[in-house]
């Protein structure tokens, strides 16, 4: 199926364009996993809680695509209003909200409504199956307003559930997912998204880094609204704040790229392009790389063409290879892809003008072996285009659709791969793809993979291990130790005995953390975890036997 919204046509300037979002396809893998949700109407009689609504998208889409669906973004709800001439405060009706959800492809749409009684938020949303045209039961919630992002976050496993019965990860694993964000923090940060003066936006974002600076949405959206402003060296710095292994790190690293780019930092913005392209080798990424090499003086022929089997009808790609092989002197090679690139966008004049210039140089090959040496001798320059012809042309909008898309993608085929596997190799896959999560902070994704290895693998001593890890993140201490128990009477391990540990530490148990320490370092005598416990509980006067 087409994409809902074709990208326009990049232009040649090197000072970044109002980007023009792409909205997701439903290929068959992707089918019935691509939802809309739109901010929920304040029915309170404050205007001042109008930031709220705008809360529940922000929330949901994070939560639901831990889960495995495919939330669209902001960028594209609001682009997708913008072109059915709807206000951005629109709060559609059955009818409009089908004909927005058909705009962009989607499976479900989420809504819902609020009101206040007092300090207390009455929250309730409904999932509209948008092929059956059927209403899903109604979903409540009510909590103090200064629990909001529990409410949230309760609501949004509510959804989740709803749309996937069998989603087994727990509500709370979903509630202490931002037990560390402060409230005010995230209202600057929704705020920050959705003012319409970029220095409001700026304001208010600076703000949310300044309140909860390990938040890193917040700066992601700061580095974007610099990037925005045009002001690119803080947009650089700041969307550097995020880890290399945050879920946003790959949009960051585009835009960062972007960023050193237009300020002729051409090594940093390979190095942040290559970064993304070995992770999600996107056409548009793998492109960018090559541009950002050639301004090196470096051949970017490989990747040009890498990105042209990725996506065969983009103008630019071709433009770009065209480019590079007439620097290496294959004018033939050249001809045939700027013959493409004119054939596939005709008005493209500047391809045009080139595709006269390489016809003409193949007539006179002296002088097309005369250009080809100034091009290689000036393809480190700042400027889009010499005497002797054009620079490549980068890209500047993040699909972040397609990312999404590709990593859903291979996320189902590892599923399938894994599927082959017997039960007990499926379970250590799984957990270790659940260690892997849970080491990078991403409590939900962890807790669904270690769920995964239980149902094919009830017996698999490490996925209970790791899902007690989950439930002690998350507060659940209870279960937390009951997951551990479960761990250790099938097997052994040091990750069970050091989450008890922890436990009655925190619990002020010495002598039973002691124990569990003791039992750690029996099965591995240097682990540095084990010891880190040893020597908090000596330090506390209980000698660990």
């Amino acid at each position: 199926m087409p994409l809902a919204f074709a990208q326009q046509p990049a232009s040649t300037a090197s000072r970044p364009q109002t980007e023009t979002p792409v909205t997701a396809s439903t290929q068959a893998l992707a089918h019935g996993r691509l939802l809309l949700v739109l901010p929920f109407e304040n029915h309170t009689g404050q205007t001042s809680l109008d930031w709220i609504g705008q809360a529940f998208p922000e929330i949901f889409n994070r939560r639901l695509a831990s889960a495995g669906f495919l939330p669209i973004s902001r960028t594209d709800r609001v682009y997708a209003l913008d072109h059915l001439g709807l206000p951005l405060n629109f709060h559609p009706s059955r009818a409009s909200a089908i004909r927005l959800a058909q705009t962009l492809d989607a499976d479900y749409v989420v809504f819902g409504s609020y009101t206040t009684t007092g300090t207390m938020l009455n929250t309730t949303a409904q999932v509209l199956d948008v092929t059956a045209l059927k209403l899903g039961a109604q979903l409540n919630n009510q909590a103090d307003l200064t629990h909001l992002l529990e409410t949230l976050n309760s609501l949004a496993w509510q959804v989740t559930r709803q749309l996937d019965p069998t989603y087994a990860v727990a509500e709370q694993t979903f509630i202490a997912t931002d037990s560390d964000l402060r409230l005010d923090a995230f209202e600057n940060y929704v705020r920050g998204l959705t003012e319409g003066s970029i220095d409001e936006r700026i304001r208010h974002l600076r703000e949310a880094v300044r309140l909860s600076p390990h938040f890193y949405p917040a700066w992601l959206a700061l580095g974007k609204a610099y990037f925005a402003n045009q002001n690119f060296e803080l947009a650089a710095s700041t969307l550097g704040h995020l880890t290399k292994d945050d879920p946003n790190a790959l949009e960051a690293d585009f835009y960062r790229g972007l960023a050193f780019f237009y300020t002729g930092k051409y090594m940093d913005a390979e190095d942040a392009f290559a970064f993304d392209s070995t992770r999600l080798p996107l056409p548009e990424v793998v492109n960018n790389q090559g541009v950002a090499a050639a301004r090196r003086g470096k051949d970017g022929t490989a990747l040009f063409q890498q990105a042209i089997a990725a996506d065969p009808n983009d103008v630019d790609y071709h433009f770009n290879l065209a480019v590079a092989l007439r620097r290496r002197g294959d004018i033939a090679g050249a001809i045939r892809e700027i013959d493409q690139a004119v054939k596939l966008r005709p008005q493209d004049s500047e391809a045009a003008s080139l595709a006269t210039t390489l016809h003409n140089e193949q007539q006179n090959p002296g002088a097309a072996k005369v250009n080809a040496s100034l091009n290689t001798t000036q393809s480190g320059t700042q400027n889009n285009t010499s005497s002797n012809g054009p620079l490549e042309r980068i890209k500047r909008t993040y699909n972040e659709a397609s990312f999404h898309q590709a990593a859903f993608e291979m996320e189902e085929v590892q599923t399938m791969r894994l599927s082959a596997l017997p039960p007990a190799e499926r379970a250590t896959a799984l957990t270790k793809e659940g260690m892997q999560f849970f080491n990078r902070g991403l409590s939900l994704e962890a807790e669904r993979e270690f769920q995964a290895a239980l149902a094919g693998d009830s017996s698999s001593a490490a996925a209970h291990a790791g899902l007690a890890q989950v439930r002690e993140r998350s507060g659940d201490l209870d279960a937390a130790r009951q997951e551990a128990n479960k761990s250790l009477q099938l097997q052994p391990n040091v990750t069970a005995h050091l989450v008890l540990a922890r436990m009655d530490l925190q619990a002020n148990q010495l002598s039973a953390a002691a124990g569990e320490v003791s039992q750690a370092l029996k099965l591995e005598p240097a682990n540095a975890n084990a010891h880190g416990m040893k020597q908090a509980l000596e330090q506390r006067g209980q000698q660990v036997p």
